[in-house]
Order: structure tokens, then sequence, then C-alpha cells
């Protein structure tokens, strides 16, 4: 699979790479019944997934947690949030897989207060995939209205196609960035990864 091809191809190929992981059907289908809104698995385990698919390695390689996120602006408090990721990580004790569920509707509120910085609210949970340090991250898998999985990728899917990660200017810091580089690139040799100079 190379990028530039079609949308509708290179869709396919990434939805059956992430499905190709049993785990994140069964997330889709246990969460369903908490009704948390707006939610999605995003994060490493879908564009690992599809590394995975690229490079030949079985689909949940490397992969050490899955992350839920939902979009709930009419409840910003730690305490809600809190009770919520217990209860969806509690759903999955049997299967011995670590689930982290996070409201994206509180993040610029920890992440403004851990790096001083002054983060304008996300709007929803597209929009948190938009905000991700890099374009290859930016795609997310959440259950339709008709019941089937779908993917979210408001850049589409070139990065993510091309095993080549870049960052997204003024939203990637340098060491922690450079950290990551490095601890996928050994699990990930085949990728090439652009640093960032300190």
């Amino acid at each position: 699979m190379k990028p530039g091809i079609a949308r509708a191809e290179q869709e396919a190929f990434v939805l059956d790479a992430v499905l190709a992981n049993p785990m994140h059907g069964e997330i889709l289908e246990r969460v369903a019944g908490l009704d948390l809104p707006d939610c999605a698995i995003m994060a490493g385990s879908i564009y690992k997934a599809v590394w995975n698919r690229l490079t030949g390695r079985p689909a949940d390689y490397g992969i050490n947690d899955y992350d839920l996120a939902y979009f709930d602006a009419d409840d910003l408090s730690a305490e809600s949030e809190a009770v919520i990721a217990r209860q969806v990580a509690g759903l999955f004790d049997d299967l011995g897989i670590e689930v982290e569920a996070c409201n994206q509707a509180r993040v610029h509120i920890w992440f403004n207060q851990q790096y001083v910085t002054d983060r304008a609210p996300l709007v929803s949970t597209e929009d948190a995939v938009c905000h991700f340090a890099s374009r290859t991250h930016s795609v997310a898998l959440a259950q339709r209205p008709d019941g089937a999985p779908g993917l979210i990728a408001p850049f589409g899917y070139d990065e993510l196609l091309s095993l080549h990660v870049k960052p997204v200017a003024n939203l990637a810091g340098a060491d922690a960035w450079n950290r990551k580089c490095a601890a996928q690139k050994a699990v990930w040799p085949e990728l090439s990864f652009d640093l960032i100079e300190i």
C-alpha cells in the first residue's frame, strides 16, 4: 500500500488493518453500553496497527494500551472523568488490556496547567484528532450511526501510509518528540522520523 492512491482504497486498507486487532472491535462493542458522547479509539493502537500491517507484523505488536476518547463539554470535572475512566477500565479486566478513557473537552485544562500554555478548548473528538503532534497519528476509530466501525481521518492517510513520521509545527515539543521517535524507531526500524532540533 502506497500513499497517493485513491482515498477510498487507502481507507479500506487502514480500516482492515485496524480491525485486524480484535481488541478494537471489542472495545467499541463494550463501551457502547456506556453511551459516552462522541466516542472514538485514537492514538497509538490505531496507527501502530497500520504500521504492523505495512511491515508484516501481528496486528497487536508494540501496542501497550488503548486510548478511548469521548467529548463531554457539559461536565468538565476531573471527578466525573475519573469515574468514567474506572468504568471503562473495568470493562476489560477479563481481557488483560489497558483501556484509558479521557474527556477531550477537559484536555485544555490539565494541558495548560501542566505545560504552562494557553491552549484553546477542543470542540469535538475529531478536533482532538486534528491536534496530534504528527498527521501520521491523526486517525481514530469510531462506531458510525449504523453501528459499523468507521474512521476519523481529517488529514487523510498519506502520511500514515508513508512510514515517514513528521512533526506538525508548534504542536510537538522537541524533547518529548525526539524521545518518542527513538523509542518507536527501535520497535519499527523500517520507519523514518524527522527529529526536532533542540
